[in-house]
């Protein structure tokens, strides 16, 4: 069952932190706990009175370690509930994308199936052990040095307004998957201009995308595809898309898109020296015009949904 009440939503994010065996008993303290704290409070002005409840209860990290008999000493409680978020964004959003991009390279540079398979998994114990290591460090640091009334007065700004939406675990990977496909597809464009992964016959090394591209219309759609990868992250990390997100992430769409339709318009798309070594190969117009029109499409779905989500 899909929580969807404050209530439900602030049970679950306290339950799944804590060991199988205790999830059961530990839900139904905390529903019966909440209702009766609210009854008695104001039973009429229900939904008031159950933000302010579960804003005095605190931040859902903090009690599911007392629940677990876990003591937050590592980072220190005031940081840990921030640690723990922010780490759990790197391992499931970044990291799948810096993976996918490795192998990509590794790919496209000839390397046998086992060497790809074995560098993407060195990329996921290295690159998980550099998040995990410096995020620990950065936290560390600030645990030791930082203000302690700040930090106090953060963790005690928690309110259930940062609860993350519900989400079943298919919408979840849906996320992540587009944002490692816009990843991917900036890392790629970066790539091939700095790579020049085609080399010809005469042993001469040339991009696949017209390299005067990077004087002018490069630029923007980079930087779209750029601000799609932070928003993505952001909307991964809070579980929700909210007003100001929904309006940067459609400004960053356009910015991609409609530059990218403009270069295949008007086919500055490919390098002509790459065609050129293909044999003179010429598209036809109808696949600049059809891809241009599909750039725009996709991109404007894509924006819908996200309306969508945010409206629901």
């Amino acid at each position: 069952m899909t929580p969807t009440t404050l209530t439900e939503r602030y049970v679950h994010e306290v339950v799944r932190r804590i060991p199988a065996d205790q999830r059961d008993d530990v839900a139904a303290e905390l529903r019966a706990t909440i209702a009766d704290t609210i009854d008695a409070r104001d039973p009429d002005g229900r939904g008031a009175a159950e933000r302010e409840v579960l804003t005095e209860m605190g931040d859902p990290i903090r009690l599911a370690a007392r629940y677990a008999d876990r003591p937050l000493a590592l980072i220190g409680p005031d940081l840990y509930p921030a640690y723990i978020r922010l780490l759990g964004v790197l391992l499931a959003a970044v990291l799948p994308v810096v993976t996918v991009i490795s192998v990509v390279v590794d790919v496209l540079d000839g390397d046998s199936l086992g060497a790809v398979i074995g560098a993407a998994l060195g990329t996921v114990l290295t690159v998980g052990a550099q998040f995990i290591a410096w995020l620990t460090l950065v936290f560390a640091l600030a645990e030791r040095f930082g203000k302690r009334r700040g930090a106090a007065r953060r963790a005690g700004s928690w309110t259930p307004d940062q609860l993350p939406e519900a989400a079943d675990s298919g919408s979840r990977t849906a996320a992540i998957g587009g944002l490692a496909v816009d990843a991917l597809i900036l890392g790629l464009i970066v790539w091939q201009h700095t790579a020049k992964p085609y080399v010809t016959d005469g042993g001469e090394r040339l991009s696949v995308l017209d390299p005067a591209l990077w004087t002018g219309w490069m630029w923007p759609v980079l930087a779209g595809l750029a601000g799609l990868v932070v928003l993505g992250v952001l909307r991964t990390a809070t579980g929700r898309w909210t007003t100001p997100l929904v309006a940067a992430y459609a400004a960053a769409n356009a910015l991609f898109a409609l530059p990218m339709a403009w270069i295949l318009h008007s086919r500055q798309f490919f390098d002509s020296d790459f065609l050129a070594d293909l044999g003179g190969l010429v598209a036809p117009d109808a696949f600049y015009t059809v891809t241009a029109l599909g750039v725009l499409a996709v991109s404007a779905h894509d924006v819908y949904k996200r309306v969508r989500e945010w409206r629901a």
